[in-house]
């Protein structure tokens, strides 16, 4: 009996020996995917994403100087499209695999589900906004600009105060208009137009005295739109508060936390400064309006 279990006990461990390792450690379809870290929640393999392997960005159906050249903003050209690339980047994309999808400015910051990853529109970071949609740390300190025609009288004005008499006018849902209701207050309630185009072309017939926009648009606006066109000055909303442009994204969405540790590492090299230096190095000595 006992040289029958001796013998039996060798085989056992000869056929133990022999048997394929991979009953105890699992098929490959249950190992981890091979594309990034899971130790790293910003790795490009587990970054969340509306396409796996696909950065999607969205913009306006009308993109414009300096901050996208020639209507397109998938050359990299323009203050805005060159950030997202570089961005793009730093998450580990090349250019290649970017998606740019359209979306109206006043559609971004409405509430619900997203059809990109982030939107990037001179978006303006407002606690009314944050209620409904996430915001990026700002990608650029913003002013707002009050243009006139060279011919107006208010051309010449030096203080906030001067346009209290003015009819001004801004497109719809932007901060621009807030600016001229909070930051202006003129006596005349400002006209509202659905695109800026709508507003450069009020100006131009003589129907409003000044538009407001963010300055940079400013610039382009009179250098190359309406030559006849000044910009009389700069201004901040409020006096407290330094508004900024942030990338836009859908409630909750975890990406925010990764583009955030993107645009802090672009601004620490020097990236973001050399790329606003490239696109909007106009944007200075124009007089600050209070």
């Amino acid at each position: 009996m006992r040289l029958r279990l001796t013998i039996g006990a060798a085989l056992l461990a000869v056929l133990t020996a022999c048997a394929p390792a991979n009953n105890t450690t699992g098929s490959a379809s249950h190992q981890p995917h091979s594309s990034g870290s899971t130790g790293d929640s910003c790795a490009k393999g587990n970054l969340h994403l509306l396409h796996p392997g696909r950065l999607t960005i969205a913009t306006s159906p009308t993109v414009y100087e300096p901050w996208m050249v020639h209507n397109d903003p998938t050359n990299g050209k323009g203050f805005e499209s060159a950030v997202a690339y570089a961005l793009a980047r730093h998450l580990g994309f090349s250019s290649s695999q970017v998606d740019w999808v359209k979306e109206p400015f006043n559609a971004s910051y409405q509430p619900g589900g997203k059809n990109f990853d982030f939107d990037i529109n001179q978006i303006s970071i407002t606690p009314q906004r944050a209620k409904v949609v996430d915001f990026s740390v700002g990608y650029y300190n913003a002013a707002q600009a009050i243009i006139t025609l060279k011919s107006s009288k208010y051309a010449s004005a030096k203080s906030l105060a001067d346009f209290r008499t003015a009819k001004l006018g801004a497109q719809v849902g932007t901060t621009s208009l807030e600016a001229i209701q909070n930051g202006i207050a003129p006596q005349q309630q400002p006209l509202v137009y659905q695109d800026t185009n709508n507003a450069k072309s009020a100006l131009l017939n003589s129907q409003i005295d000044g538009i407001v926009v963010d300055l940079p648009t400013a610039f382009y606006i009179t250098a190359v739109q309406i030559p006849a066109g000044t910009i009389v000055g700069q201004f901040q909303p409020t006096s407290s508060t330094q508004e900024q442009f942030g990338l836009l994204f859908e409630k909750g969405n975890p990406l925010v936390v990764c583009v955030d540790k993107a645009l802090s590492a672009m601004k620490s090299s020097g990236e973001r400064g050399r790329i606003q230096q490239r696109w909007l190095s106009q944007v200075v000595n124009v007089p600050v309006l209070r």
